[in-house]
């Protein structure tokens, strides 16, 4: 776990999951600032959040979970799949990517067709990707069953 790989590897993985949450944070606070502002949230934020989600965020949570199974993958056995906490990060991490691309993605592309209904699902979509990053974040710190 010393090697220069297994250090690239988990450089790529922690940058990855910076890049794929920051907009889970970011977003909220642009869209409180439009809605005092009184502007139309949905088709600002979703015509921006959609590019996005497709071509920069959504793919950098995937990369994360690749990155994190080669870290698995190069630990010289100290990490297995087997072990319950891997687990729990991979159901995590698949549930993750079907809220983004299932969920999040067509309500912001609906949101900047102007659908005032699906502001309220990115918004929701986002809480439940804020929860899944904090859950994740409890599974990889503690290691449950380790």
């Amino acid at each position: 776990m010393d090697s220069f790989g297994y250090k690239l590897f988990f450089l790529l993985h922690i940058l990855s999951v910076i890049v794929a949450f920051a907009p889970a944070f970011v977003w909220p606070v642009v869209s409180v600032n439009l809605k005092k502002q009184g502007k139309e949230v949905g088709p600002a934020i979703g015509a921006l959040a959609a590019g996005n989600t497709t071509k920069v965020h959504g793919p950098a949570l995937v990369l994360a979970g690749f990155f994190g199974f080669g870290l698995i993958g190069m630990s010289d056995k100290v990490w297995e799949f087997s072990q319950s906490w891997i687990s729990v990060a991979m159901l995590l991490w698949f549930i993750m990517i079907g809220v983004l691309f299932g969920v999040m993605l067509p309500a912001e592309k609906k949101a900047a067709a102007g659908d005032a209904a699906a502001d309220k699902i990115v918004s929701m979509a986002g809480g439940i990707l804020h929860l899944l990053l904090l859950l994740m974040l409890i599974d990889m710190i503690w290691k449950p069953g380790l």
